[in-house]
């Protein structure tokens, strides 16, 4: 049981981390908590800290809204914590949809028997073009575009306020990824993870490469949900610097040979 544990540990704190949010923004909207309020799009803690998110700030820019300053703040809070330190660790620990997808891919797994791809193919850099896309049609309409249709917001406000028909749109992520492209919308299609991607090359907690530790067994590329970003992997020593990288510590997890870890890169490494 303790290996099992410890194979599985960052996966376990995912998770408890996942849902300790959503139980704290639940209880300070439903049970007057002051610890957490609000949603993921705004939030104070403990009455005092405001976080906001700064994809969905930027697109009411777009629209024309005058934003207040406690929402520039949050912005900005949550854009030095993880462009600065966490890197896109939003997607893997914070964000209720990688939930679903994770779901997703394990039953790909049973199905596929662990057959890498899917039955379609698209770039990684859609997720790119829908993240200008969402800005150009917030400019055009005048609305925060994203957010309109935005299945993590979908989710996350069901959980903490109720849902209502927004539950077909969480099953239509979870059979895209289950039946249509592995790692799809969080790893393909989302602007919001790719938003992350982009402020999060120079964050210092990194996964850290030995090379002279890897025999090149190749686990970690089976479970990534980036696999593109592990291409030192088997070659040179090094950080895994891509900002696409979710600090979801899968490849460490995994690894037989202990070659992977993490580690907080200094500024001159």
């Amino acid at each position: 049981m303790s290996n099992r544990l410890y194979k599985n540990r960052f996966l376990y704190l995912r998770r408890l981390v996942q849902v300790l949010i959503l139980f704290l923004l639940f209880a300070g909207n439903k049970l007057g908590w002051e610890i957490l309020r609000g949603d993921l799009s705004y939030s104070e803690m403990i009455g005092v800290i405001p976080m906001a998110d700064p994809f969905a700030i930027l697109q009411m820019l777009f629209a024309g809204s005058v934003i207040a300053s406690d929402l520039v703040i949050g912005s900005v809070i949550i854009v030095v914590f993880y462009g600065l330190i966490a890197g896109r660790s939003f997607c893997s620990w914070v964000c209720p949809i990688n939930m679903v997808t994770d779901l997703a891919l394990k039953m790909r797994f049973w199905i596929d028997n662990n057959k890498p791809g899917g039955r379609i193919s698209i770039s990684r850099n859609v997720r790119y073009w829908l993240l200008g896309l969402a800005l150009v049609l917030s400019f055009v309409f005048n609305v925060a575009a994203f957010e309109m249709i935005s299945p993590i917001s979908v989710l996350h406000r069901g959980i903490i306020y109720g849902f209502g028909f927004g539950w077909t749109l969480i099953l239509a992520v979870f059979l895209f990824d289950l039946v249509g492209l592995r790692n799809g919308f969080c790893g393909h299609v989302c602007p919001l993870g790719g938003f992350y991607a982009l402020i999060s090359k120079y964050a210092r907690i990194k996964v850290l490469h030995d090379h002279v530790a890897c025999t090149s067994c190749m686990d970690c590329k089976i479970v990534c949900p980036e696999v593109p970003i592990l291409k030192q992997i088997g070659k040179e020593s090094g950080f895994i610097l891509s900002g696409e990288c979710t600090n979801c510590g899968r490849c460490i997890e995994v690894c037989p040979d202990d070659a992977l870890r993490f580690k907080i890169k200094k500024y001159l490494n």
